[in-house]
């Protein structure tokens, strides 16, 4: 079985066209600076935004004072929709790395629709399904994959929502990211990620021009990973 390179799908992001065009049609326009916070883990969750313009990051604070990044989102995401929806506090915190325009629904907007259109119930339920399966891959991939499958599996799940075919197997991630955050997003050190990253470069896997990473064999990268697949350890 090949560990799951796709990002994961914001629940709301994932419903059906039509439900999503009634659930934001009345949403309220907010606007982020880059580095801004929206909102950070524990707050108390009051509604969800959708991202129209820019790029935001999901991330948490580790035990020991570090940051892992869970999530880059970029237009058509949904953020903070499971507190609005269960009323527990937020699980992780959301900052722009980017300026940033999003639309804002509350609890009580989504609760009236809900009530309107009760086949959203039935669409978030296969949705959460579908959210639940791809956790346990990303659990079951994280405690196999070696330090180089890491990375590969997070430039994977990059070039999956941000990347740009330019031929003969070649993506470019047409978002900046930086080594640390990669590592924040691999959950390994930073000095791990550069070593990997000067090797693929060494061999001609990867290459980095005005900040945008491009992976030279995307093939390459999925066999990084599904070297180190779950099945292989059952």
């Amino acid at each position: 079985m090949a560990t799951s390179i796709a990002v994961p799908e914001s629940l709301l992001a994932g419903l059906p066209a039509h439900l999503s065009r009634g659930l934001f049609a009345k949403a309220r326009a907010v606007s982020l600076v880059a580095d801004q916070v929206l909102f950070s883990a524990g707050e108390q969750g009051e509604g969800c935004y959708q991202v129209d313009e820019g790029l935001l990051k999901a991330s948490v604070t580790e035990p020991g004072g570090g940051e892992r990044i869970l999530a880059m989102l970029g237009p058509g995401s949904v953020v903070g929709e499971l507190s609005m929806i269960d009323g527990a506090p937020r699980s992780a915190s959301i900052v722009a790395l980017r300026d940033s325009k999003l639309s804002f629904i509350s609890r009580a907007d989504f609760q009236v629709f809900g009530e309107s259109r009760p086949e959203l119930y039935l669409a978030l339920t296969h949705l959460l399904a579908r959210r639940l399966r791809f956790t346990n891959d990303i659990v079951a991939a994280t405690s196999f994959l070696s330090l180089k499958g890491r990375v590969a599996h997070v430039l994977l799940n990059l070039a999956e929502e941000f990347g740009r075919e330019v031929g003969q197997g070649r993506v470019v991630i047409q978002q900046k990211v930086s080594q640390d955050e990669l590592a924040a997003m691999a959950g390994i050190a930073r000095e791990n990620v550069s070593r990997v990253l000067h090797d693929w470069m060494s061999q001609s896997l990867v290459s980095r021009f005005s900040g945008y990473y491009c992976l030279e064999d995307k093939v390459a990268f999925k066999r990084e990973v599904e070297d180190y697949a779950p099945s292989r350890h059952r």
